[in-house]
Formats: structure tokens, sequence, C-alpha cells
């Protein structure tokens, strides 16, 4: 059986050969790639575990997370123990002996059966008394209903106030949060979730609700405002936690919100991605926590069309986005761009020549991100720009491509290819096992030697397409979605 990129090339060996260009690409002047092996100064290499894809049949739904091929790693604060015990490992929800309500709910969300992470983590979580825990999982794992199912499970409803407090890393993956919370909250009236985001709880206002989700800075003005009391927290979560602990100013935030809380809760890690120092300050963050790890033999992301596009200069890049806009739209897509001002620039140009979009940066009010992330989620917009503001996490199932305008780099003064940005980046199609394309741009020397050493330092072959031929253009990616 043929591969997709052998497939890719076939057909640009069938169609009939671009035109001519007086002025050549850089990476044509360059010659061909070099193979030598990845610089060490690159960061810590990406796990395993962070883009590994769920198998599943066309006519499954997206949330039953049972076929899979996965392995589960445990590692027991109490050494004693067997973690292959059947008391650390579940094969229905009924084992939890979970509430009727809760259950019913879990249903309700397509949740049949335990993904393989939940059927490890969920007895480790819902344990009493309970211990703290370090999970390493992809999105598409089933992580968010884990600590969801663990926050609504530990919750007292008769208790009118916060007892389970969830921080990410933005408000848009907040949001995403508080909504799978609260859809498997459904039928459980009693229990409230509240938001705990720029501008979404009213000054003054005292916040009652069992659970909270929301950002680190919000939650500590709220506590700071009196306007919040965590004495009864019983459940910590951080969401993409390898962020949240080491990203300057998130961390010292998280870090402060952890403290408020106080030593008697239950702290929970869950991220993609651990890199050695971050996971050693995440144990020190999450005291004597058991350990969970899902991850495959090797790094894989075969559900996910690498190609790449050798534009001529800076100011070409755009022509060549704008000249794709036709298949951007075939399903939806989301363009990253290194600055916000480069956002702004692209979706002022791309609505000037007629093509629809909405762009999505930090620097927005927070109504107008919400705005903006509704309005690309139900589809009314099919083309996203934004920053890595919302590279991690966040689920849009229709989204079947990526396309990285500029490479992405670790912050400055470093600015280093950065492959976990990259694989969060792309990571946004190619869903739950589904086929997704993205589209790598570069423009001069220095940006191909960045794709160049991300390329090599995943073991990828990147597909290069023409830039000169439209028409050749969609039939190369069309081919690569199987359109």
């Amino acid at each position: 059986m043929s591969s997709w990129a052998d497939d890719v090339e076939e057909e640009l060996n069938t169609t009939s050969p671009p035109p001519t260009t007086t002025t050549p690409s850089f990476a044509d002047r360059l010659g061909p790639k070099t193979t030598d092996q990845p610089s060490s100064t690159m960061g810590p290499e990406p796990t395993a575990v962070e883009n590994g894809q769920i198998q599943q049949d066309d006519n499954e739904e997206v949330n039953d997370l049972i076929k899979n091929q996965h392995t589960v790693t445990v590692k027991l604060v109490d050494q004693q123990a067997d973690p292959n015990s059947p008391l650390y490992s579940i094969k229905t929800f009924e084992e939890l002996h979970l509430s009727e309500p809760l259950l019913k709910g879990l249903y309700s969300m397509k949740f049949n059966k335990p993904s393989k992470i939940q059927e490890k983590a969920l007895p480790l979580l819902l344990s009493n008394p309970p211990r703290n825990m370090i999970g390493q999982s992809q999105s598409g794992t089933g992580k968010t209903a884990a600590f969801a199912l663990t926050m609504l499970s530990r919750v007292d409803p008769k208790i009118q106030a916060p007892q389970a407090v969830c921080l990410a890393p933005s408000r848009e993956l907040a949001i995403q949060i508080q909504d799978v919370v609260s859809t498997m909250a459904k039928f459980m009236p009693e229990i409230k979730i509240q938001l705990a985001a720029k501008e979404s709880v009213a000054k003054g206002a005292t916040v009652d609700a069992q659970i909270v989700v929301g950002t680190p800075g919000t939650v500590l003005e709220l506590c700071k405002r009196k306007q919040m009391n965590v004495s009864q927290v019983k459940v910590f979560v951080l969401d993409e936690a390898d962020e949240m602990i080491n990203q300057q100013g998130l961390g010292e935030q998280s870090l402060r919100c952890k403290n408020t809380v106080g030593r008697n809760a239950q702290i929970v890690l869950f991220s993609a991605t651990f890199p050695e120092a971050v996971r050693m300050y995440a144990q020190k963050f999450a005291p004597e926590a058991n350990q969970i790890e899902l991850k495959r033999e090797e790094l894989s992301v075969e559900g996910i069309r690498q190609l790449w596009m050798d534009c001529k200069s800076q100011s070409h890049k755009y022509d060549v986005l704008a000249e794709l806009y036709n298949v951007l739209t075939i399903g939806q897509s989301i363009i990253f761009a290194r600055t916000k001002a480069s956002v702004m620039e692209i979706a002022k140009r791309l609505e000037a020549d007629g093509h629809a979009c909405v762009a999505l940066t930090g620097d927005l009010e927070p109504t107008q991100r919400d705005h903006v992330m509704s309005s690309f989620r139900d589809g009314s917009h099919k083309v996203l720009i934004t920053t890595n503001v919302i590279a991690r996490g966040i689920d849009v199932l229709q989204v079947n491509m990526v396309v990285n305008y500029d490479m992405p780099l670790t912050p400055p003064p470093e600015s280093r290819p950065d492959p976990a940005t990259y694989l969060h980046r792309i990571g946004r199609t190619g869903r739950f096992g589904r086929i997704g394309v993205s589209i790598n741009f570069v423009c001069d020397e220095r940006s191909l030697r960045e794709m160049q050493a991300i390329e090599r330092y995943l073991g990828v072959k990147m597909i290069k397409v023409p830039t000169d031929d439209v028409e050749e253009t969609e039939k190369v990616i069309k081919a690569a979605l199987k359109v």
C-alpha cells in the first residue's frame, strides 16, 4: 500500500509542469537540503506522547476513545503497590461507583467506555485518601474528561463555595474546559460551574460555584478582592501544566494560586509534554504524586500530512496564502503567525481582498475574543488567523488544515526552532484519527533552516508543493486530504 507521501509525489509527477519563473526561489538557490543531525541547542526533545493518534472507524462517534494503539505506564507513589493490580485499572465507568447523574452525563457525551488513560488514571484520581497526580497525555485521549469527572466526583453540592479549581493558560482553553465540565454535569443541576477569566465575574460578586475554571491571573485577583473563598478547595488542576508552571509570569501565578488553596487540596497536573527539567519541578509542585504516561514507541504524526511551500520573499508569502484561500475553506483552517502585528495585518489584507476571516490575539478585549472563537467554532468563519495563544489544547473538529505562516521559535533571546510548539500547532488538525494537512511557509535561508531543523528533529518528510501554479497546488493539497 502506498503512503500518502507517495500519493502526493505521484500527483506532482502526473500534473503538467508549472510555468517557468524568472525569479528562482531562495531554496532553489540554496541547493539540496542538508542531512546533518539536529543541533543540540534545540531545547528539550518532545516526548513520544505528543501527537499519538486515536485509531477509529469512520462510522464511530468522535468521543468513543477506545480503539487506540497507546501504552499506559504508571508510577505509583506507593512503591510497594503493584501498578498492574486490578485495583488500579477499570474497563467500565460503572466500576468507579459514580453517581447516576454523572454516569448519564458521561454517556450523553458518547463516552461509552474509558479510554486507555482513563482506565488507569481514574481509579488513582478517585481513590481515597486523595493522591496528587502528574499525567502526560496528548489531546484526544480523554484527559479533560478525566479531570472533569474527578472534580465533579469530589465536590459536595450542599456546600455553596468553590471546591475544585482548574486553571488553563488561555481564556479560550478555559472556556472549552468549562463547556466540557458543564456538559458532563448536565444532569447535576445542583452543581454550578463558573468561568474565572477577565471580565467574567462582576466586581463585588461572590463566586459561590462549586467548580471554578479560569486563568491564574483572574483567580488570584478574585481571591485578593475576597470575591472567592478557596478555603474549601479539594481539587486543584492545571491543564497544559508544563506551560503553566514553566512559563514566566504564568508559573509564578500558578504557584501563588496553589499556595492560596492550601495544602489539603489534591493537585492534578496534565500536559502533553513534560521536559525533564519541568517534570522535576512538577514533582515538587505536586509532591508524592502518582504518575501516569500515555505514550507510543515512537513519535507519530501520520494523521497529519506535512507540506511546505517555497515562497520567494516575505511579501510573497501573503500572495501565496491569498491564492490558497479556496483550499483553506474546504473545511476550516488555522493560520499561525509569529506576532500580533502580523496576525492583524494578514487579516486586514485578506478582508480587503474579499476573503472572509477572523483574527485572534491576546490584545483583543475578552468579549471580542469570545466572539471570534464562537464564530469559528460554529463555522460562521472558516479561516482563523492567530498567534500561539490557541496553539495548545483547542479542539475544533472541523479544522483540517493548519498553515505555519511563520515557523515557531522559542522565546527570545534564544529564538530557536521549537518542535514542541510546532507539534502543538499542527495538532489542531488531524483530530481523533482524522486526516489533516499542515503547510509550512518558508521565504529565506533562515526560515528554511528553521523548518529543516524541525523536520530532522521529528524525523518526518515534509513534501514540497509548488507556489506558482494554483491549480496544481490545489490538486496536491486535495490529494493529501483525500478530497
